[in-house]
C-alpha cells in the first residue's frame, strides 16, 4: 500500500480535487451515455440475429466468441507495450530499486497500476456488449456476476502474461535500448491477431456454400476456436449459462487459477531477470557524432518539422506502431473486398453506397484514434524542453500551426488512401465518391485540431511515454468530444446529401437542387468543424500561455 500511495494520490489530484469535480461528473455522465448507447446498439444487432432462427442464434454466439478473442488480443498487446515503460523506463525506478524493496513488491505494484491503466476502458465498455446477450437470452441475475468475473479474469491474465513476456523479451533480446522491444511487440501482436482471425474463420459465417451440406456448416459454426486460451474459457462458461443455465465449474477453476499462476510466474521472472534488464535500459546508443558549422536558416515551419521528425524517429515505441497501423489498414481494406454484396436483398449499388457512407464514420474513427495516440501527447512529450520553445521568438500560434501541418500531411494521405481504395473495392460511382472524400477530410482535419487543442489544455510535461497519456482525463475528454463532433457531422451530412444520393440511386440522375443542398451541407460542416477546432486550439493556447 505504501508503494501504491503515489498512484492513488495522482488519481485523486487528477479527478477528485474540489475544482475538478464538475468536470469529472461531466465525464462520468458522458461515459454513462456511451455505455447505454453501446448496450442499445448491441441489443439491436444481437436481437436481429436471435430473431431469425436457430442459425441466427448460432451466428450470434459465434460473434460472442470472436469478441472475447479480440478483446484478449488487444489487452495482451496493450499490457506488453505499457510494461516496457512501467517496468524499465519509469522515472521512479532509480528511487525504488535503491530502496529496501523486494522485486516481488515492485512487481505487485507495477502489475496493479498497469492493469488499471491499460484494462479499465476495455473491461468497462465490453460489459454492455456482453450484457446485451444476457437480455436477449433472458438470463437471470447470476449471468452478470459471471460476466464480470470472466471479464476481470481475462484482463488480469492478459496483464500478467504481458508483464512476464516483457521481462523475458528484455532478457532474451540484447537491445541497447529497452524501447526497441516495442518493434518485437508490434510484430508479435500482428502475428497473434492474424492467427486469431484466421483460426476463427469469420468469412465462413457469410458463406455457407463453402461447405458440402448445411449440417457441416452448422458444425463448423459451433466448433470452438483456440480452446486452450483464457477467452475461450470465458466464452465456454457464459455460453453454457446463456443456453442451459448451467455453470461449467472447470472453466470457473481455469479462470480463477490462471491469473494467479501467471502472476506467480511473473514474480519469479522479476526476481531473476529484472536487475539485468534494468541495467540494460540505462545504456546509451554509443558511438560519436561530429558537429559541423552550418548556416542558420530561420524557417519556423522547417525547424518544427525537423524537430518533430527527430522526436518521432528517436522513440522506437512510436514509429514501431506504424507496422501495426499498416496491418490494420490491410485488414480494414480486405473487409471491403470480402463483402458479399451480391447476396443482399437490396441492389448491390444501394448497399455499396450505404456502406460507403458508413465508411466515412469508420475512417473518422480511425483518424480520431490515431490522433489520440500520436497527436494529443505530442505537446506534453516536449518535456522540459518546452521552456526553450516558449523562450524562442516563436509564438504559440505559429508553434501549434506548424505542428498541425506536420501531422496533417500523413493523416490526410492515410485517410485518402482508405476512402479511395474502399470506394474502388465497393465500385462506387457518382456523387458518393466526392461526398465521402470531403466529409472524411473534414472529420480528420477537425480531429487533428481538437487533438492539439486538448493536448495543449491538458499537457503533462512529465510523462514517461506517450502511451501513458491514453488513460488521462484530457485524453478521455478529447475522445468524447471528437466522437461527438464526428457523430453530429455524420447526421447532418446524411440529411444534407440524402436528396442528391436518392436521385442518383433511383434514377441515376444528378439533381441540380440536390447538388446545391449538398454543397451547402459540405460548406456548413466545414464551418462547424472549424468552429470546434478554433475553440479547442484557442483555449489550448490560453492554457499554455498561463
Amino acid at each position: 500500500m505504501l508503494l501504491l500511495q503515489p498512484f492513488f494520490h495522482s488519481i485523486r489530484n487528477r479527478f477528485f480535487r474540489a475544482h475538478l469535480l464538475l468536470r469529472t461528473l461531466a465525464i462520468l455522465a458522458f461515459g454513462a451515455v456511451l455505455f447505454i448507447a453501446l448496450y442499445l446498439g448491441s441489443l439491436k444487432v444481437i436481437g436481429y440475429f436471435h430473431s431469425q432462427n436457430e442459425l441466427g442464434i448460432i451466428l450470434s454466439l459465434k460473434i460472442f466468441q470472436m469478441a472475447w478473442m479480440i478483446m484478449f488480443s488487444l489487452l495482451l498487446f496493450s499490457s506488453m507495450v505499457s510494461a516496457v515503460s512501467s517496468l524499465y523506463l519509469s522515472s521512479d525506478n532509480e528511487i525504488l530499486y535503491s530502496a529496501p524493496i523486494h522485486e516481488n513488491q515492485l512487481f505487485g505494484m507495477r502489475f496493479l497500476t498497469s492493469f488499471l491503466y491499460t484494462s479499465w476502458m476495455m473491461v468497462i465498455f465490453s460489459l454492455p456488449i456482453f450484457g446485451a446477450y444476457g437480455t436477449i437470452f433472458h438470463a437471470d441475475f447470476w449471468y452478470y456476476p459471471l460476466l464480470l468475473f470472466a471479464a476481470l479474469s481475462t484482463a488480469l491474465t492478459a496483464n500478467a502474461v504481458g508483464l512476464a513476456a516483457t521481462i523475458l523479451l528484455v532478457r532474451l533480446f540484447p537491445a541497447k535500448q529497452t524501447k526497441d522491444i516495442a518493434v518485437y511487440l508490434s510484430m508479435l501482436f500482428g502475428i497473434l491477431l492474424y492467427l486469431v482471425i484466421r483460426l476463427m474463420r469469420p468469412e465462413d459465417m457469410a458463406d455457407p456454400e463453402r461447405f458440402p451440406d448445411f449440417i457441416e456448416y452448422l458444425s463448423s459454426m459451433q466448433t470452438p476456436a483456440l480452446s486452450l486460451l483464457p477467452p475461450a474459457w470465458a466464452n465456454q462458461l457464459l455460453n453454457l449459462y446463456l443456453q442451459d443455465r448451467l455453470i461449467d465449474w472447470t472453466a470457473v477453476g481455469l479462470l480463477l487459477l490462471t491469473p494467479v499462476v501467471f502472476y506467480w510466474g511473473g514474480e519469479w521472472l522479476m526476481t531473476r531477470f529484472f536487475a539485468g534488464g534494468f541495467s540494460k535500459a540505462q545504456e546509451s546508443f554509443g558511438g560519436y557524432h561530429t558537429f559541423k558549422q552550418t548556416a542558420y536558416h530561420p524557417s519556423p515551419l522547417l525547424r518544427i518539422f525537423h524537430k518533430e521528425a527527430k522526436l518521432f524517429l528517436r522513440d522506437s515505441s512510436e514509429w514501431s506502431q506504424l507496422f501495426l497501423v499498416g496491418a490494420l489498414v490491410v485488414v480494414y481494406l480486405y473487409n471491403f473486398k470480402a463483402l458479399p454484396l451480391d447476396r443482399t436483398f437490396l441492389s448491390a449499388d444501394k448497399v455499396a453506397n450505404i456502406i460507403a457512407f458508413a465508411n466515412i464514420g469508420a475512417a473518422g474513427f480511425v483518424a480520431t484514434s490515431l490522433a489520440a495516440r500520436f497527436v494529443y501527447p505530442s505537446i506534453g512529450a516536449e518535456g522540459m524542453a518546452f521552456a526553450m520553445i516558449r523562450s524562442s521568438p516563436l509564438t504559440l500560434q505559429w508553434y501549434l500551426g506548424c505542428k498541425y501541418l506536420f501531422y496533417c500531411i500523413p493523416f490526410t494521405l492515410v485517410i485518402l488512401f482508405l476512402i479511395i481504395t474502399s470506394n474502388y473495392l465497393l465500385q462506387i460511382t457518382g456523387p458518393m465518391w466526392w461526398v465521402s472524400i470531403a466529409m472524411s477530410l473534414i472529420i480528420t482535419w477537425g480531429a487533428l485540431a481538437q487533438a492539439l487543442g486538448f493536448g495543449a489544455m491538458y499537457a503533462d510535461f512529465k510523462i514517461e511515454s506517450r502511451a501513458a497519456v491514453q488513460g488521462s482525463f484530457g485524453a478521455i475528454l478529447f475522445l468524447f468530444s471528437a466522437l461527438a463532433a464526428q457523430l453530429l457531422i455524420l447526421v447532418l451530412g446524411f440529411m444534407g446529401n440524402f436528396r442528391l444520393m436518392k436521385g442518383w440511386l433511383l434514377w441515376e440522375q444528378v439533381d441540380s437542387q440536390g447538388i446545391v443542398f449538398s454543397c451547402l451541407t459540405i460548406l456548413g460542416l466545414a464551418v462547424l468543424s472549424l468552429f470546434f477546432s478554433l475553440w479547442s486550439v484557442r483555449k489550448g493556447i490560453r492554457t499554455l500561455e498561463g
